[in-house]
């Protein structure tokens, strides 16, 4: 018998784990399993340092049978860690051509397509490199990776959040800058920006403003989606203490 409430299932690295953690305050996974109480269970499966190709491997561990839990919201939130240079001591490196290889076979994957689920993919955030000692992210490659989600998105027809966009609005850096050959904010070779230190504490893990970004990118992306499944527009799983009707309803169904 699957779950009493159907999931809405986060699946990422740190950055999706760690949205849990209100420690700094504002939480992206926190908020939104308040946004979807008593209607949908927020279960958070972010997995610490993971890149695409150990994403892939644990997905069937990680993903439920419908048997067991109707998934009806999945994001996908992979690519910081693949975007680590290929030097980097972490070895979390994935060359961009596997990591959307690795992001197409996770979307399609059967035990993800059984769910029939609404996903969301999130492309991953910029970096500041004036935090990092010593430097295993460039803000320009971690713009491929950004870059391949979108695309990949695109290709799957897979709504996408794009965070390293939702960011760099922040900074004030526009797109044409890149196409005559100005620096990206984050990058060693232009000053530190001041938006990127608050919207990540150590240049790649986020701060509580960081989290209300992708929350509310989140949101806007569902209710123009998926306006029926906003929050308000669900009805909760149980009745409300003082719903006559809905309590009528519900000792008919089971008895």
């Amino acid at each position: 018998m699957a779950a009493f409430y159907d999931q809405f299932l986060l699946f990422g690295d740190s950055i999706t784990q760690d949205a849990s953690n209100q420690q700094r305050g504002f939480g992206f996974a926190a908020a939104l399993q308040h946004a979807y109480i008593r209607r949908l269970d927020v279960v958070n499966r972010g997995l610490s340092g993971y890149n695409t190709r150990q994403a892939l491997k644990v997905l069937p561990a990680i993903i439920p049978s419908p048997e067991q839990a109707r998934i009806r919201f999945l994001a996908v939130f992979f690519g910081a860690n693949d975007a680590a240079v290929p030097h980097s001591e972490t070895k979390q490196h994935i060359p961009l051509d596997e990591y959307k290889a690795n992001l197409r076979k996770i979307l399609t994957h059967p035990a993800v397509t059984a769910h029939n689920a609404r996903i969301i993919l999130v492309a991953p955030p910029p970096v500041n490199e004036h935090l990092f000692d010593p430097v295993n992210r460039v803000a320009a490659g971690t713009k491929q990776y950004a870059d391949a989600a979108v695309q990949i998105g695109v290709e799957l027809s897979v709504p996408v959040v794009n965070l390293w966009e939702a960011f760099m609005v922040k900074t004030g850096w526009e797109a044409d800058q890149w196409k005559i050959g100005q620096p990206i904010p984050g990058s060693l070779n232009v000053a530190q920006n001041d938006a990127l230190v608050e919207l990540m504490y150590d240049g790649l893990h986020f701060n509580p403003a960081g989290y209300d970004v992708l929350f509310q990118e989140m949101q806007k992306l569902i209710a123009a989606t998926w306006p029926d499944q906003v929050p308000e527009k669900l009805p909760m799983v149980l009745p409300a203490w003082n719903d006559a009707v809905a309590w009528e309803a519900y000792d008919h169904n089971h008895h």
